[in-house]
């Protein structure tokens, strides 16, 4: 009984989101109705002690990672450098491979630090107007998307500033460089395998006689030509994400060392702060600032009239989208401390392998609740330790632990009730029925890319 109801509470989760219902609102009333179940009486206990506590340690944590990120994505938008960079490479790879064209600026954005749901916005209006001109069909835009976007760019290529590559690192003590080996390898799998597929269903349209669509909705207007900043400049601050990242990632132990103890007259006891634990995220965040200070710099004039109400509505996106995933964090908690999920937890343990183990755990607590940073955070509050233990015993770096975790975070995330599905398909007029087998078939191969990854680790050994 104890495990029907842990599965309850999941599955009302599931489909309140799939319904499009807040889930900053339902995920406590889930998590609260597994505890009335089991124990009416530790009903305000639980809340209090356990769902807000977890709560407001994520946020604590990586409330900085969403502001920055949204403001960066956002100043990137507003300076014209998006739209520079999608014409650049429209231009460099040619219209006629549409897809080819979306998935590498959707990939630039994302590997540069811009959030995949400014992406989805920025992008949409270059794609209907190339798929519209090489007559592909309209229900491909979402899967080319999200193959750029929400893909190996989100959570395998080393270094990307993305959260779900950030999140490993405070359980694993990594940074967001981690098995670059692995997620190289992974990420050319997906890239590969992806357009392969999309290609193949083009030309499946294509012998069909289905051209771009008749009868849609939510069709962009037709952008008008207008002088854009030069490529190079536009694509300046994503390089400087990338590099500074990298460099305060090495930094930031060096100054600081493993820990650090900061004494001020109004603090009754100095405050220590273990630095292994947050100097990869302290690396994204100052990343961050001087990504936007760079943007700033070279679109002042463009940004100065704009930048009050864009900072505003970026702040409100990233104040939502964190505290839902810090709500399904709160709510991870509390299902993992009722005794359902201890015994679904050994369920899992039996899974041979450390990292299948964790691969298999992880995806399918992000496909459960319908997200990558989500399922990937219960997943990794509740059994990290057990998964280090395990990696020490077998002689598994940690790094490993930190790619293949990240990786399966974004396998199955994308189902159906996922937030980021649910805003593409809203973004671009289509609906589940049309458009989301293909997006379907793109989660399929982001799953697979985790196998090959391990597969690869245990026959090479490389990382």
């Amino acid at each position: 009984m104890s495990l029907v109801i842990v599965l309850l509470a999941l599955v009302l989760l599931m489909f309140v989101a799939y319904r499009g219902f807040s889930v900053i609102l339902f995920a406590p009333i889930c998590a609260l109705l597994a505890v009335l179940l089991t124990d009416p009486a530790r009903v305000p206990l639980v809340f209090s002690g356990v769902f807000m506590d977890k709560m407001v340690v994520f946020i604590k944590s990586y409330l900085p990672v969403f502001l920055l990120g949204a403001v960066f994505g956002k100043v990137i938008e507003l300076s014209g450098f998006a739209r520079s960079i999608v014409t650049a490479v429209i231009g460099l790879v040619g219209r006629t491979r549409a897809s080819l064209s979306i998935v590498l600026v959707c990939a630039l954005l994302t590997y540069g630090g811009v959030s995949l749901f400014v992406v989805v916005f920025a992008v949409y209006p270059f794609a209907a107007e190339m798929f519209r001109q090489g007559g592909i069909p309209k229900r491909l835009i979402p899967a080319t998307i999200a193959l750029g976007a929400f893909s190996f760019t989100m959570d395998a290529v080393p270094g990307t500033p993305q959260i779900q590559n950030i999140i490993p690192t405070t359980f694993f003590k990594t940074n967001t460089w981690a098995a670059p080996w692995l997620g190289v390898i992974s990420a050319l799998f997906i890239l590969m395998s992806g357009l392969a597929y999309l290609e193949w269903r083009r030309r499946q349209a294509a012998a069909a006689g289905e051209g771009y669509g008749t009868k849609l909705v939510n069709e962009p207007e037709v952008f008008l030509e207008e002088k854009l900043p030069n490529p190079w400049l536009a694509i300046a601050p994503l390089v400087v994400v990338g590099v500074m990242n990298k460099v305060f990632t090495l930094l930031i132990p060096r100054a600081y060392g493993a820990s650090v103890s900061t004494s001020l007259p109004g603090l009754a006891k100095p405050v220590v702060t273990q630095v292994s634990s947050v100097a990869a995220i302290w690396a994204v965040e100052g990343a961050l600032l001087l990504g936007i200070l760079t943007v700033v710099v070279f679109a002042f004039g463009r940004l100065k009239e704009r930048f009050a109400e864009g900072s505003k509505a970026a702040v409100a996106g990233a104040l939502l989208a964190a505290i839902n995933t810090a709500s399904e964090y709160g709510f991870g908690a509390v299902i993992a401390a009722l005794p359902g999920f201890v015994g679904l937890a050994d369920g899992l343990r039996a899974i041979p392998g450390v990292l299948f183990n964790e691969a298999v755990t992880v995806t399918a607590l992000a496909g459960i609740t319908g997200s990558a940073s989500g399922g990937m955070s219960i997943a990794l509050a509740t059994m990290a330790d057990r998964f280090v233990a395990a990696a020490h015993s077998a002689g598994i770096p940690l790094e490993v632990l930190h790619r293949i975790a990240a990786m399966a975070s974004g396998g199955m995330d994308t189902l159906p009730h996922n937030g980021a599905v649910i805003t593409l398909l809203a973004v671009t007029g289509l609906t589940h029925k049309v458009a989301y087998r293909d997006i379907f078939a793109i989660t399929l191969l982001k799953t697979a890319a985790v196998a090959v990854a391990i597969g690869v680790f245990y026959a090479t050994g490389i990382y």
